[in-house]
This record gives C-alpha cells, sequence and structure tokens, in this order.
C-alpha cells in the first residue's frame, strides 16, 4: 500500500524578512529539523523561486502548525 504525500510550496520571496533569503540550503534544513522535531516526515527542496515540502498527507495538520510556529505560513 502506498502512501499519500502532499506537497507544500512557499515562495522564497514571501518568506519573513528574519530569514535569510540568499541561502536556501540554510533556510531549507532548518525547516526540516523543525518538522522532523515535530514527528514529522519530510523531505524539503529548493526549486528556484520556492521551497518544496513534501511529507506523508496524514502529517499535514501537524506540519502547518509548524510552518506557522516559524512564521512560514
Amino acid at each position: 500500500m502506498t502512501m499519500a504525500t502532499t506537497t507544500i510550496r512557499i515562495d522564497i520571496d514571501r518568506l519573513p524578512d528574519h530569514l535569510d533569503r540568499s541561502r536556501p540550503s540554510v533556510m531549507i534544513e532548518a525547516i526540516e529539523t523543525a518538522l522532523r522535531e515535530g514527528g514529522i516526515k519530510t523531505d524539503c527542496s529548493d526549486l528556484f523561486s520556492h521551497i518544496k515540502i513534501d511529507l506523508p498527507t496524514a502529517q499535514l495538520a501537524a506540519a502547518i502548525a509548524v510552518l506557522v510556529d516559524l512564521q512560514l505560513i
């Protein structure tokens, strides 16, 4: 049985000012760490203009809570 996945995309240009947009790899690492600490299995990547976050759909609500805490959404 395959697990349903969800992709969240966050526009890098719309990230809060306190984040260093010039270093997407650092931002991605921080996001992945926060999500994993929240018990969320995720894969984040930088796709030039946005950050792509793939995660199990069953963990979407928990992921959104973490992203809100990080002020990303």
